[in-house]
């Protein structure tokens, strides 16, 4: 199953909550991934087997995944965009 993480400080609080509510789009879109929280000191660890990384927090590396904005799918404000990209990135992931 193609993975995807959500990342914030702690891994606890915000990461989740964006974490809960992508799975549940997923779903409604019929997407099969599974979304996971962490926190940000081990996100590197986490995308080696990733297929996109959503971010609460500002990016200042590069990384090998597409990067999603998940303070979108906190506020609404630009959500369906960010979930297209996302749905994007998990259909060309291998």
């Amino acid at each position: 199953m193609k993975k995807v993480i959500v990342a914030c400080g702690s891994g606890v609080a915000t990461s989740q909550t964006v974490a809960s509510k992508v799975n549940r789009l997923l779903k409604e879109k019929g997407v099969d991934a599974v979304v996971e929280a962490v926190d940000l000191k081990s996100v590197d660890r986490h995308l080696v087997d990733a297929c996109a990384y959503i971010t609460i927090t500002k990016v200042s590396k590069e990384y090998d995944v597409p990067v999603i904005n998940g303070i979108a799918f906190l506020t609404g404000m630009n959500q369906n965009k960010e979930l297209e990209r996302l749905i994007e990135a998990i259909n060309q992931a291998k």
